[in-house]
């Protein structure tokens, strides 16, 4: 699979919804479908939502490519190399430690300012290494990374599980 078909309903920038296969009809199975898109001045044009499978580690890749290929179009690829890899973090994290699937949306605001949120169904709240020999570690850098790079971060609890976030501004 090309990472596409892991995405069952996806909103691209535009608010389209996009199905993985060819181009078809608004309702009809698999296929590309614009379902109104939204007036250029609505918050919904700028945002890409994406569910994700349980543990399906693949699709992080696909995440990190729609992500990028949405910043172009909306203008601002100068936030692809920090939201890319932040997000990837987020996403990977989400389907590591939760084993659970996950909803990842980035919107882009009036104001330029870039907000991605992975929720999932998990409510327990993620964690930083306290281990002495964590620098050596292969893995648990993650939120040090959000830590460090983002504008403003956080997470949210929400019955049905969280909501991790970042914020990136426009340098």
């Amino acid at each position: 699979m090309d990472g596409q078909s892991r995405f069952p309903r996806q909103r691209t920038s535009s608010g389209d919804t996009y199905r993985a296969g060819q181009a078809q009809g608004p309702a009809t199975g698999t296929g590309t479908t614009v379902s109104g898109a939204s007036a250029p001045g609505c918050a919904l044009h700028h945002r890409l939502h994406l569910t994700l499978d349980p543990a399906d580690l693949v699709a992080v890749g696909a995440v990190r490519h729609r992500l990028r290929t949405a910043l172009s179009h909306w203008g601002v690829p100068e936030l692809s190399d920090t939201a890319e890899l932040l997000s990837s973090e987020l996403v990977t994290n989400a389907l590591l430690h939760t084993g659970k699937g996950a909803v990842f949306d980035a919107v882009l605001g009036s104001d330029s300012r870039l907000r991605v949120e992975v929720q999932d169904g998990a409510s327990r709240l993620p964690g930083r290494r306290r281990d002495p020999d964590a620098e050596y570690a292969t893995s648990g850098r993650g939120l040090l990374l959000v830590e460090a790079l983002a504008d403003s971060w956080g997470v949210q609890l929400r019955g049905d599980g969280k909501v991790t976030w970042f914020e990136l501004a426009m340098p």
